[in-house]
C-alpha cells in the first residue's frame, strides 16, 4: 500500500481509522483507491488502536478498557465484542494464521485470540506497558513493544509458535 494523500476523519485522531467525535465514538472507513470517507461505524466506548485481516475483510478495535470490538468489513457493523485484559490500546493481526494480538497496557500482557472463533486462546505476561504490537505473517512471529520501567530500558517481547 502505498500512501496518496492524507484525509482528516475527526477532531484530534488517536489512531489512522478512529477519530474520536463529539457525539460519540466512531471507526471510520476509508477506500484504499481513493481519499473520501466512505462508512462511519458508530462505537459505544473510544477506540484506541485498530487492525484488518484483509483475507477474512474483518477489522479489530481497541476500546481503551477491557475489549476488542469486531466489525465485519462487508456490512460495517458491530458483530462481537471479545474481552481482554486492562486497558487495551494496541492490536495486530496476523492474517496467515487469523490471530489476533492485544496490547494490555495496565495488565503488561498480550492476550491472544482466534479470529475464527472470535476466543481467547492465551494471555501472555511481557512488560510494563506494551505499547505497540505487529506481527509478521511470514514468520508467525508477534514482536511487542514494551515501555520502559523506573532502572530498566523499553524493551521488544518476541512471541513465537511455541516449541513441543
Amino acid at each position: 500500500m502505498i500512501l496518496i494523500g492524507v484525509a482528516v476523519a475527526g477532531l484530534a485522531p488517536t489512531a489512522l481509522a478512529a477519530p474520536p467525535a463529539a457525539a460519540g465514538q466512531t471507526v471510520t472507513r476509508l477506500a484504499s483507491n481513493c481519499i473520501e470517507v466512505t462508512a462511519t461505524i458508530p462505537l459505544a466506548k473510544a477506540s484506541g488502536g485498530i487492525a484488518v485481516n484483509p483475507k477474512t475483510n474483518t477489522v479489530y478495535a481497541t476500546n481503551g478498557g477491557h475489549q476488542v470490538i469486531v466489525i465485519g468489513g462487508q456490512t460495517n457493523k458491530v458483530v462481537s465484542t471479545i474481552s481482554v485484559g486492562r486497558s487495551a490500546a494496541s492490536i495486530a493481526v496476523n492474517p496467515a494464521t487469523n490471530t489476533i494480538y492485544v496490547g494490555n497496557s495496565r495488565d503488561g500482557t498480550v492476550s491472544v485470540l482466534n479470529g475464527q472463533t472470535n476466543k481467547p486462546l492465551a494471555t501472555i505476561p511481557v512488560g510494563v506497558g506494551p505499547a505497540g504490537v505487529a506481527a509478521d505473517p511470514n514468520t508467525n512471529i508477534a514482536y511487542v513493544a514494551n515501555a520502559p520501567t523506573q532502572g530498566s530500558p523499553s524493551s521488544v517481547s518476541v512471541l513465537g509458535p511455541c516449541r513441543l
